[in-house]
């Protein structure tokens, strides 16, 4: 893979139970700023998404935040992002952030953050891309869908995780090593 310039994390709209989730959206916004690489993220300003938006940008970061019509008085959009993208509809959000990103991240978050990232590793998995998938597993956030993933494969429904090329690191520091890594 050539450098990555843009990376789209996934993640809350909230803040989640654990301090370390917010520090963790903070911590890897500002890495990305000072990376020189472009956060493509959900468009909102509440939560991890805000948190991690907010950070890059006091880095002097590069945000393209993309959010639905729907969600943009909901969740407040973030009115500081670089570039704001408004979508008609969740799916054209998402086409729209797989687009502008070179590798996909998920941060700690709901339903939402997991169905964006089982979507990236299913088009992984299709042969659709083959950009890097990093998922940062903070204080053991993410272990069930790891032993998820793995009882899948022992089950016979995936070949192997190599081929979605899944990376789990344990903190926000870990994820640009990664990448560089992929």
């Amino acid at each position: 893979m050539s450098r990555i310039e843009s990376v789209c994390v996934y993640c809350g709209s909230g803040p989640g139970r654990d301090p370390a989730y917010m520090r963790s959206a903070e911590t890897l916004g500002l890495a990305l700023a000072e990376a020189g690489i472009r956060l493509v993220c959900g468009g909102g300003s509440t939560g991890l998404m805000g948190a991690i938006a907010s950070a890059a940008l006091a880095g002097g970061g590069a945000v393209t935040g993309i959010i639905p019509q729907f969600l943009v008085d909901r969740e407040r959009a973030h009115k500081q992002v670089t570039d704001l993208v408004v979508t008609p509809d969740m799916h054209e959000r998402k086409w729209a952030m797989f687009e502008r990103s070179d590798a996909f991240v998920a941060l700690p978050g709901g339903i939402g953050t997991l169905e964006e990232l089982i979507e990236m590793l299913t088009w992984a998995q299709l042969g659709r891309h083959d950009k890097p998938v990093v998922i940062v597993d903070i204080n053991g956030f993410w272990r069930h869908l790891q032993a998820l993933l793995d009882h899948m494969r022992d089950e016979e429904f995936l070949h192997s995780l190599a081929q979605l090329r899944p990376v789990f690191v344990d903190s926000a520091e870990a994820v640009l090593p990664a990448l560089a890594a992929s």
